[in-house]
């Protein structure tokens, strides 16, 4: 059996001096306003998946009300939730990602995050896409307000 799940969660940016994103800290004019590391692709992967076996979403398992996820490195949340995957019998085929923002510009950083993510969910990087595209200056991620991420999962029951 093979389930489906997508994701999808935004951030709005705030003072700072990098962003987390795929788990790689990015140079950068400002930060995530967020509770834990603000890292939204992470978070929508994370939704991708857990949606993928009906089991709710992120703010379920690590909501903003709880002081322990208070700057909280987001790898964490994705392990954790690729264990919850995995005691349910599943492994992930593939996970495909888009990242909206005006800026910074991402692409000398998109191989290391698809890196990073592969070896925290424990797969091939060849089953981890990352892309990513402008808004064309429309809307607030065209604005430079924040960064939105789609992700989108294929999970399939582990071969025995």
């Amino acid at each position: 059996m093979i389930r489906i799940g997508h994701g999808y969660d935004v951030h709005a940016f705030t003072e700072g001096e990098h962003l987390r994103l795929g788990g790689v800290d990015i140079p950068f004019s400002q930060a995530f306003k967020a509770h834990s590391d603000g890292d939204v692709l992470i978070h929508a992967l994370c939704d991708a998946l857990l949606g993928s076996l009906a089991l709710g979403d992120i703010g379920l398992f690590y909501p903003d009300t709880d002081a322990r996820h208070q700057g909280r490195n987001s790898l964490e949340f994705l392990h954790d939730v690729m264990s919850k995957v995995r005691s349910l019998g599943y492994e992930l085929n593939n996970a495909d990602i888009t990242v909206i923002a005006q800026a910074p510009k991402l692409r000398p950083f998109i191989d290391i995050m698809r890196e990073t993510l592969a070896t925290c969910m424990q797969v091939a990087v060849t089953q981890v896409s990352v892309k990513a595209t402008t808004t064309e200056g429309l809307g607030p991620m065209g604005r430079g307000e924040g960064v939105a991420v789609h992700a989108v999962v294929i999970v399939a029951e582990a071969s025995l």
